[in-house]
């Protein structure tokens, strides 16, 4: 109540309003009092307190806590829909407290794995009080909200008021509140000011995750409710013991500011939905259900409201002609395995307009058995023409391992054309390889600030190393490699530069050394000062968007890991000396394409969690290079530095 005093003083002393006129309409103030106490009452005998016992003590690396959370009855029969949150740790008895104190068994029926909820079911011997719902329509930015569990009073529920801040927010799934939202009332209702439910209270979040993600926006002012009318729609699935689960259709779109872009595809998945309603690259997405897309934002929201089984209505623009197209959405798609040829592309500023010149051949690749050879052109792929590199590698983005094609290849004045099975990408690094780019006359031109210099973002407070070898060659694409402190790990810039200016000066790489604000930690700050810093040096420096590499050494790989999915459209290889993956992978990607170099040592401290973040890479379908060290030391020595470099140099490979 003091919340709701404060907000209309404030109102008044904004709008020059006297504070005597303001605190005079004491019947006014009485009356919304009123109001939030009596939707309160109304709601409070279906809101119930939920315990669970047993299960996993960690998900994801967080450490879960066995305090009660909140559920809300939505049927007289017995079912209850609570939030994912304290089931992530898969509990092995689940207790619930009704309003009265009656405590009884509950078994749990479904997942909404889309909207992290779950629906329980007890057994009461009697009916029991079901809310009424708001109908998704009806519900208005402004309108009170009364955010509402029952986790530390069984008698009297907790309450914090809001206002409804947003619709159809995180993908169109949810109401968007001010009111205090944390793990003690998710799966609580959010009710309006009639006693009405508007939705259920539930971890989600902006940014993609599982049922823990949502957990860092606790008592932020932002939370977020799943409408009731939503959840009672597919009651009768979930009822079933259906899970419900977020509908994918397959397509990669082209790579770009989400919120400005069209959304044209640049890749389908192979045997995805869109693949087999014949969806093709270049396509441009502009209605989904007869409802205009002008962005990819627009596309990836309203996908993200529909389940797996849904069937949607896509319109696509195919050069002059608009194709309508219907698919069914599905849970899952089989891991992404890319294509690979076995070439790796000259490199030139101004590439020759009659092919793609080759600059190395991978032995045992496609290209080796057809006894290509350095300096070949390759003139077009599947059809379809090259001229330079990035045309090669967008083609490969719509091809898989095992696919049949076709290649054009220019030796001399002849044209051959050979049939082609493109292979999976090999693990292992190329011996020594031939110069990238043709020899030209020293650059005598002025030159950006090269040696050791320190990179700042004016809005943060980190600050990074950088380092760029004095002969930097505007004219050529120089690698990047962003090496990560452990948190708590003090950067010695000095040991730092020592052992990577050879290697920097050696191999035309830039060095990157960003430092978290906090030494002790990472946060998201940290990250999104990389990606600025990242931004800062592109550009200024030429730097070739497919070698740009984030390392680190034991912990500091791990923060690697996490640093290269966050910044996924930017970062196309992981350099993790002897580390832990303690993030999820995302799902390989066509388009962003990202390759692993891990160094292992059974001696290592983290050797049992490699061996695990290893396995679960090759899983992806992702290529996991791995150099077996002979000791626990995650420095590498000059040979297996020289390997890295290799590594880093093939990335571009095709």
């Amino acid at each position: 109540m003091h919340l709701l005093l404060a907000r209309i003083l404030t109102v008044a002393c904004l709008f020059g309003l006297p504070l005597v006129a303001a605190a005079a309409d004491d019947a006014l103030l009485l009356r919304e009092e009123q109001a939030i106490q009596a939707a309160a009452a109304h709601v409070a005998p279906s809101i119930v307190s939920i315990e669970t016992v047993g299960g996993l003590e960690r998900v994801d690396q967080v450490l879960l806590g066995t305090g009660p959370t909140t559920g809300l009855i939505v049927s007289s029969d017995g079912y209850i829909i609570t939030s994912s949150f304290s089931f992530a740790q898969k509990p092995t008895s689940i207790l619930v407290t009704l309003a009265d104190g009656t405590r009884l068994p509950a078994e749990q029926v479904a997942t909404d794995h889309s909207r992290l909820l779950v629906l329980l079911k007890i057994d009461a011997g009697r009916a029991l009080p079901a809310p009424e719902a708001v109908e998704e329509s009806e519900i208005r930015v402004g309108w009170w909200a009364i955010a509402m569990g029952r986790s530390f009073d069984i008698e009297q529920p907790n309450i914090s008021v809001g206002i409804v801040s947003a619709l159809e927010r995180v993908g169109g799934k949810a109401i968007q509140t001010d009111a205090k939202v944390s793990p003690a009332n998710y799966g609580g209702p959010l009710v309006d000011l009639r006693g009405r439910v508007l939705g259920v209270l539930s971890p989600l979040s902006p940014s993609k995750g599982g049922e823990l993600t949502g957990v860092e926006w606790y008592d932020s002012g932002i939370g977020f409710a799943v409408p009731l009318a939503h959840i009672n729609r597919f009651l009768p699935r979930l009822k079933e013991g259906h899970d419900l689960k977020s509908g994918l259709m397959g397509v990669s779109l082209q790579s770009g500011d989400i919120y400005a872009s069209p959304a044209v595809i640049a890749a389908c998945r192979p045997k995805s939905p869109a693949y087999k309603a014949g969806l093709k690259p270049q396509d441009k997405i502009i209605s989904l259900d007869g409802r205009p897309i002008a962005r990819q934002s627009q596309l990836l929201d309203r996908l993200a409201s529909h389940y797996a089984g849904d069937r949607v209505k896509l319109t696509i623009r195919r050069g002059e002609e608009d194709v309508v197209s219907e698919l069914e959405l599905v849970d899952h798609l089989d891991p992404y395995q890319r294509a690979f040829f076995g070439i790796l592309p000259q490199r030139s500023a101004e590439p020759p307009a009659d092919g793609l010149p080759i600059r190395y051949v991978f032995d045992e690749s496609p290209a080796g058995k057809l006894s290509l050879q350095p300096g070949d052109k390759i003139t077009s792929l599947a059809g379809k023409p090259v001229a330079k590199r990035e045309d090669l590698t967008e083609l490969m983005a719509g091809l898989e391992a095992g696919q049949a094609t076709t290649v054009e290849i220019r030796r001399g004045g002849e044209t051959l054309r050979h049939d082609v099975v493109l292979q999976a990408e090999p693990e292992g690094v190329p011996g020594e390889l031939p110069a990238a780019s043709s020899d030209r006359e020293p650059f005598a031109g002025k030159r950006p600030t090269t040696g050791k210099f320190t990179v700042k973002v004016a809005e943060l407070k980190n600050e990074a190393m950088a380092y760029v070898p004095a002969d930097y060659d505007p004219r050529g694409d120089y690698s990047l490699v962003i090496w990560l402190p452990a948190p708590g790990e003090a950067v010695k810039e000095d040991e730092l530069l020592a052992r990577w200016k050879p290697r920097c000066d050696s191999s035309g790489l830039i060095l990157l050394a960003p430092k978290p604000a906090d030494a002790a930690r990472w946060q998201k700050d940290d990250i999104e000062f990389v990606r600025k810093s990242l931004d800062q040096l592109r550009s200024t420096y030429q730097i070739d968007p497919l070698r740009i590499v984030a390392a680190g050494s034991e912990l500091g790989g791990a923060v690697a890991y996490t640093v290269a999915f966050e910044l996924r459209e930017t970062i196309r290889g992981v350099a993790a000396l002897q580390s832990p993956l303690i993030s999820s992978p995302p799902d390989n990607d066509p388009v962003y394409r990202l390759d692993f170099y891990l160094t292992s040592s059974p001696k290592a401290k983290f050797a049992n969690q490699v061996a695990a973040a290893i396995k679960r890479l090759r899983e992806m379908k992702y290529a996991v290079t791995v150099h077996e060290q002979a000791d626990a030391a995650a420095e590498l020595t000059d040979d297996e530095a020289a390997e890295l470099l290799r590594w880093i140099d093939s990335l571009d490979k095709i």
